[in-house]
């Protein structure tokens, strides 16, 4: 039965496809590396399905984008990524980089099929959503497998329901503070998880990138990183619960560069984006004073980091244009 789609894609669809094509473009290349590097046999397959879910992503982008004749970014390419390059990264970091990419793909598609209208979008959003869950199921197992998945720190189980009589539960920017919630804990802990893997990947990308503006963004990437790392496993190790594990032991020593300047400066606002919508989220589940005046303080840094590397990229003419509204004032100014 053939599928009869609305006429046109709304202003969210357009843009949720670009820039998801976008980003699909660069994890394919970084993807390709891995998969061209990867030794362990219980890791290799997942990088595969992840590749194959980029690969496929890229394809129903195109065909959509394309039915609207919207034009299709140029993305990153063969020629953003060099597969002779030496490893820069070790293979646990792999898994843990696909099991990231499951984590904040699961957030992405989730918003935005709540805001797609078209039969075709959704349906693409609803199976990112499943491959998502999948990719993020398959790096879970394995990571289990091989002991290197790191809990959310364990609380006593509660022996009773209880009221909140407290008027200080909100707590205050200074003072005593009651303990974290269940909630605050598993934010905190996975916000702390998601710096340490960036850290490591920021800190990889300044070893090799080869233009000194892009290493000092880079670099400075990777400071706000090992900033907010430190920052939320303090709040943690203050209450006697673990911290996430350092990751900088999954980089080599390698300067030699396996994926383009543009690429890495990219791949670097992305995760720094991404780091705040998670923090927005987090901040919506806390109930603590001082945890809210946290995030936000920390929402700060990431925006500004976030404009900057917007302007290099800018400088640079490496920034491709999102699609935008037309500026009607200038239309009739330029009759």
């Amino acid at each position: 039965m053939k599928q009869e789609y609305d006429s046109k894609l709304t202003a969210a669809e357009i843009g949720t496809l670009w820039f998801q094509y976008m980003s699909d473009s660069m994890v394919l290349q970084v993807l390709t590396l891995f998969s061209h590097q990867v030794e362990d046999r219980e890791i290799s397959p997942v990088v595969e399905y992840a590749r194959g879910l980029s690969q496929d992503h890229l394809t129903k982008i195109t065909e959509m984008l394309g039915s609207e004749n919207v034009p299709v970014p140029n993305g990153f390419t063969s020629e953003d990524v060099e597969l002779a390059a030496p490893r820069l990264f070790s293979d646990p970091f792999f898994l843990s980089y696909l099991r990231n990419m499951g984590r904040i793909g699961l957030q992405r598609y989730g918003l935005a099929l709540t805001s797609s209208a078209r039969q075709d979008v959704r349906n693409f959003l609803h199976e990112c959503i499943r491959t998502s869950a999948e990719l993020n199921e398959k790096a879970t197992s394995v990571q289990l497998s091989k002991g290197l998945y790191v809990r959310s720190p364990y609380i006593p189980t509660p022996e009773r329901k209880e009221i909140v009589h407290a008027s200080d539960f909100m707590g205050s920017l200074f003072g005593k503070q009651r303990p974290l919630l269940a909630m605050e804990i598993d934010h905190i802990f996975v916000n702390a998880q998601s710096n340490m893997l960036g850290k490591a990947l920021l800190m990889g990308f300044s070893q090799v990138a080869k233009d000194p503006d892009i290493r000092d963004s880079l670099l400075r990437g990777k400071q706000i990183a090992h900033k907010h790392m430190e920052v939320l496993s303090s709040m943690l190790i203050k209450e006697d619960l673990p911290a996430p594990m350092n990751m900088v032991s999954d980089v080599t020593g390698s300067t030699v560069p396996p994926f383009s300047d543009r690429l890495m400066l990219y791949h670097s606002t992305m995760l720094q984006a991404a780091g705040l919508g998670n923090y927005g989220v987090s901040m919506s589940m806390s109930m603590r004073m001082d945890i809210i005046t946290m995030y936000s303080r920390l929402m700060l840094e990431i925006g500004q980091y976030v404009e900057d590397a917007a302007q290099l990229s800018i400088e640079k003419e490496w920034m491709e244009k999102p699609p935008q509204a037309v500026d009607r004032k200038e239309l009739a100014l330029s009759r």
